[in-house]
């Protein structure tokens, strides 16, 4: 009956829903902009190295070093010109980040005064370089790593060599790990493949507490093979080193697609393929593949979280941000997507629901609050302890839908709070309306690190009055610590 009552409603209000779009389109823009954190990660995309090359077009805009001189308030990837334009074009609109590009003709260097310089960010991406990084580069990128910087290097298959310089991105990043002035000798635990394996879907691995697989950006199920390569792990090396998604047959220290590590206090991501991070946009001439979207991948999903994780590094000496050393970085919520069902949360009758009439992010489920139209209180929450010395930040996105026409007063809402174990209100987080209402759904982010050492109750709690129903819908909930 609950399902039956939710469906009728929703379906009876579409054509108001639509008008309150028209309407309270200036509402809405506001209330569609996620909170911003307080530093936000600093990011720095290579092109330096021949990233445009051929038919790659490893950027994320075309105005260099800062995008927002091509478009200062991005919503769609064609509002920055680039194959990498929908990956920066995300991180942008949550407001917790600060992009820049390394023009070509530049170098990479670290603890110097240019406004380019790595230790003015937190993580370095290198989308497929095609040329050798210098000496100085090397010492350069390994002493950011070292002291707390993430590095997130990008592969392609051996022989895919754009500028015909001889080398190719397996040379190039094996080179960089292999012969530097910091650490030779395998520093990270692993070494880029001389392969090129023409197609796949490599698999995650099941690990419900890796922040990669199961960030704030969604949960990581496969990823895209097209003409790419792995790695070999060598945890002798590095104990660290670990494989989150592999080539099928794959497993253990072989076939790595995918693969994490550290160097110090610092975080390093290793992805064999470009082709997962190409959206299909570009300049004029090139030839693109959207693998960002690609229906039986989720390299959207794993791009943004492995960023996260990367920008979220235990020492603040290079570049990363974070709470510690002493915190090991982990995704704390059981069920984060509500893809278990009624398990992990308590919640009202029918709030965790696979229901059709309100789409789920990902996957089926999601835990949808009031939508009856009548008065009456929905709940969920789910106690979590957050360790000594974590950074924590928890996510969550949400979709509110309306029937409500005003624009000026909240008639329904929905308070996102953090309790103590004796059930005390430490903090309301934010509190929603249905003035919030919009398509689809916002990313949503509250730093809750003064927190950290305590159990806590994350609860959310939605209020609807007594006619025209406010559906608030949330999905893909994470607490990260780091």
């Amino acid at each position: 009956m609950l399902g039956f009552r939710r469906s009728r409603h929703r379906l009876t209000t579409a054509a108001a829903v639509f008008g309150l779009l028209v309407a309270g389109a200036a509402v809405q823009a506001s209330a569609a902009a996620p909170a911003a954190a307080a530093t936000p990660h600093r990011i720095l995309f290579d092109n330096a190295h021949a990233e445009t090359a051929g038919n790659a077009d490893w950027i994320i805009s075309t105005s260099q070093p800062d995008p927002l001189g091509q478009d200062s308030s991005p919503s769609a990837e064609t509002d920055w010109t680039g194959a990498l334009s929908s990956w920066g074009v995300a991180l942008q609109k949550t407001g917790d980040y600060s992009l820049k590009t390394l023009p070509s003709g530049s170098s990479l260097a670290y603890g110097g005064s240019t406004a380019t310089d790595l230790s003015n960010f937190d993580t370095l991406v290198l989308p497929e370089p095609n040329t050798l990084f210098t000496t100085a580069e090397k010492t350069a990128i390994m002493t950011f790593v070292k002291n707390g910087g993430g590095l997130f290097m990008i592969s392609d298959h051996t022989g895919a060599d754009r500028n015909n310089d001889g080398y190719d991105a397996v040379k190039i990043l094996n080179d960089l790990m292999t012969n530097n002035s910091v650490d030779s000798t395998d520093p990270f635990g692993f070494s880029v493949d001389s392969l090129n394996i023409s197609s796949g879907y490599p698999a995650a691995i099941s690990d419900s507490t890796n922040a990669v697989l199961h960030g704030s950006f969604g949960t990581v199920t496969k990823s895209l093979i097209a003409n790419g390569t792995t790695a070999t792990l060598k945890p002798a090396d590095n104990s660290a080193v670990k494989g989150l998604l592999y080539r099928s047959g794959y497993s253990g220290n072989t076939g790595a697609f995918f693969a994490t590590s550290t160097f110090g206090s610092g975080r390093v991501a290793f992805w064999g393929d470009s082709s997962p991070i190409d959206d299909g946009t570009g300049q004029s001439g090139n030839t693109l593949y959207d693998g960002w979207n690609d229906t039986g991948a989720t390299n959207a999903a794993l791009a943004l979280n492995a960023t996260e994780w990367l920008a979220g590094g235990s020492s603040s000496g290079g570049g990363g941000g974070g709470g510690g050393g002493t915190c090991t970085a982990a995704q704390l919520l059981a069920n984060p997507g509500f893809e278990s069902g009624n398990t992990s949360w308590t919640a009202t009758s029918g709030v965790i629901t696979n229901s059709s009439s309100e789409a789920a992010r990902t996957g089926s489920y999601k835990a949808w609050l009031n939508g009856y139209g009548s008065a009456n209180t929905d709940t969920l929450s789910q106690s979590v302890t957050i360790p000594s010395g974590c950074a924590a930040t928890l996510n969550f996105y949400l979709h509110v839908d309306t029937a409500e026409t005003t624009t000026t007063t909240a008639y329904d809402t929905l308070k996102a709070q953090v309790l103590n174990s004796s059930g005390t209100v430490l903090s309301t987080l934010a509190t929603y309306s249905n003035l919030n209402a919009a398509s689809g759904y916002t990313l949503r982010s509250f730093d809750l690190s003064s927190y950290a050492g305590q159990t806590v109750t994350v609860k959310f709690t939605g209020t609807e009055g007594s006619t025209l129903q406010t559906s608030f819908v949330l999905d893909d909930t994470a607490l990260n610590v780091s």
